[in-house]
């Protein structure tokens, strides 16, 4: 079966390690002509790395990453709200790691050229347009890499929309849907050189919806305790649509946030010094789309981002395009054939990710850190009365069961190796 995939970002990738591991060649078409490690940090949740380890990529995500122990959350003055442990420390039979994006991305990339070829992946190459029949598709790609600038029509069994949130292949599906939906909230992210923030190996939320600040360490060094911590700050100050895709992830400018983070000050962070000790900080707004009805037209199919775009809350982005690149290589490695391994993996993912993506929109895990604003917004007020433990608890377990990560039902889930593969 020939497959190929538009996009070479994280979810395209692991496709294609995926369908690999399930006994098909894939190709992997990607528009820009070169890539490089961009971007800021991501979490892999055990979910994630399950798949990853089954996908032979444990070793080298701990060791790239960190191993994420601890999750707390704080209100505005730095009292705790939440605490919970993650990864392993939680009972997971796979750790919770923290990494770079762009290391992610290069790693995935050398080992999709390692197990399937150097020409596997083909970059320059932008999509134009498809048709899709219940048999196969055809794609047009347009050649970005410098060369001849013509095009390349491509026959496949099967064309997977990996690519992204601005994708090509969905909007071609829905092309009156517009940009996507802006909550309002404009994130400043980038990371600082420090010590060790409140253990070397925790996450950090504090505030609101309204402001919030973010942290968590990509690299960490425990014998020197020297840490790269991934920051994000968070402000709630627009309306309307979407900024302009050109605007995304352009230069940001301290002074236009960082005034308002000036007494977030707790025992082991400082914001203004961190986001002071900072490199480049990029800015972008927080945004998702609609949940579809439909991703897959005939043997052309939606995955990642191109499918379901959610705001960046409860760690979770990069998490479920890659159960999606696991759960579609299943199907196409034990369905009767490609349209019902079509059925069958929109089955199971589009309702999962909906549900995700409507939790998220109503803050998600987060959710605490709005209830302890609401009812104890004066750092004297008693958060214990007005907050209980078991209500914190219950907003933590929902979100973790709608995720996909509860432990014990992630622990005791088959595996999505097929069978024939199986180790």
């Amino acid at each position: 079966m020939r497959i190929v995939i538009v996009g070479a970002g994280i979810a395209g990738l692991t496709t294609a390690l995926s369908l690999h591991k399930a006994g098909f060649q894939p190709v992997v078409y990607e528009a820009a002509p070169s890539l490089a490690p961009l971007g800021v940090g991501l979490n892999l949740l055990p979910h994630a790395m399950r798949e990853m380890t089954e996908l032979g990529l444990l070793d080298d995500l701990v060791e790239m990453g960190v191993s994420i122990d601890r999750l707390v959350y704080l209100t505005k003055y730095g009292r705790q709200v939440w605490e919970e442990p993650r990864g392993r420390t939680a009972g997971y039979l796979w750790p919770q790691v923290a990494i770079h994006r762009g290391e992610l991305q290069m790693l995935l990339l050398h080992k999709v050229r390692e197990r399937l070829g150097d020409d596997s992946v083909r970059l320059g190459r932008a999509l134009s347009g498809f048709e899709t029949r219940d048999d196969g598709a055809t794609a047009r790609f347009e050649d970005r890499s410098g060369g001849d600038g013509g095009s390349e029509h491509v026959e496949a069994d099967l064309l997977v929309g990996a690519d992204g949130i601005h994708s090509a292949v969905r909007s071609q599906f829905y092309p009156d849907e517009g940009r996507p939906k802006w909550n309002g909230v404009t994130l400043w992210r980038s990371t600082s050189v420090t010590g060790p923030v409140v253990g070397g190996r925790s996450m950090i939320w504090a505030g609101h919806s309204r402001q919030k600040f973010v942290a968590y360490p990509i690299r960490y060094d425990p014998e020197t305790g020297e840490t790269l911590l991934n920051w994000i700050c968070d402000l709630r100050d627009g309306e309307g649509d979407a900024p302009p895709r050109e605007d995304w992830n352009k230069a940001g400018e301290r002074a236009d946030f960082l005034p308002r983070f000036k007494t977030w000050k707790w025992p082991g962070i400082d914001v203004e010094t961190l986001v002071g000790a900072s490199g480049p900080i990029y800015e972008f707004p927080m945004v998702d789309r609609d949940p579809l009805d439909r991703w897959t037209f005939g043997r052309t199919t939606l995955l990642g981002d191109a499918a379901h775009p959610m705001y960046p809350i409860g760690s979770n982005g990069a998490t479920q395009a890659i159960l999606d690149a696991r759960t579609l290589a299943y199907h196409l490695a034990t369905a009767p054939g490609p349209t019902e391994a079509l059925n069958r993996y929109e089955a199971d993912r589009r309702p999962a990710t909906s549900r995700i993506v409507e939790m998220n929109r109503a803050n998600g895990p987060d959710q605490v850190l709005e209830l302890a604003e609401a009812r104890a917004p004066s750092s004297e007020d008693d958060l214990d009365a007005r907050l209980p433990f078991d209500e914190r608890k219950a907003i933590a377990d929902s979100y973790k069961r709608v995720a996909g990560f509860d432990p014990a039902t992630l622990n005791a889930r088959a595996s999505l190796d097929p069978p024939a593969s199986a180790d």
